[in-house]
């Protein structure tokens, strides 16, 4: 069996949202409005990509980790969606048994349900059941 994500949430750190929005509009993207409040924005690659901009101090929130410089270095927080709640459960339960550690303990916002895990070499992955129409 393979895995199969319907989507893909790429997400970065800014420090300045505005500014970041402002210039990513004037690179031509456009963002979700459903998804944007002072903390976040997503923007839209396509109808199956999308990048979190995450001002630093929310984006720390998903991870123990130091925010690294991206001047210095760089690094990401891949996020994967699934079909449903026990499908999170089952990617994420996979990738410990293959050796994989904890991120974060799972979060449950109703609408939104994920859980995380590092990979081998610690990079860090989300795994999200968000369901249709905040339903």
């Amino acid at each position: 069996m393979s895995i199969r994500a319907d989507r893909t949430y790429i997400n970065l750190p800014v420090k300045n949202l505005k500014k970041s929005v402002d210039f990513f509009t004037k690179v031509g993207f456009e963002f979700d409005a459903n998804f944007t409040d002072e903390n976040a924005t997503c923007m839209v690659i396509n109808d199956h990509t999308f990048i979190m901009l995450l001002v630093e101090d929310f984006f720390k929130t998903f991870t123990k980790k130091q925010i690294s410089d991206s001047a210095k270095n760089t690094e990401v927080i891949v996020a994967l969606s699934a079909e449903s709640r026990d499908k999170v459960d089952e990617i994420v339960n996979k990738a410990l048994a293959a050796g994989g550690k904890t991120s974060n303990e799972p979060i449950d916002h109703g609408f939104m349900y994920g859980w995380s895990f590092e990979d081998i070499d610690g990079h860090l992955w989300e795994v999200v059941y968000t369901a249709e129409n905040g339903e």
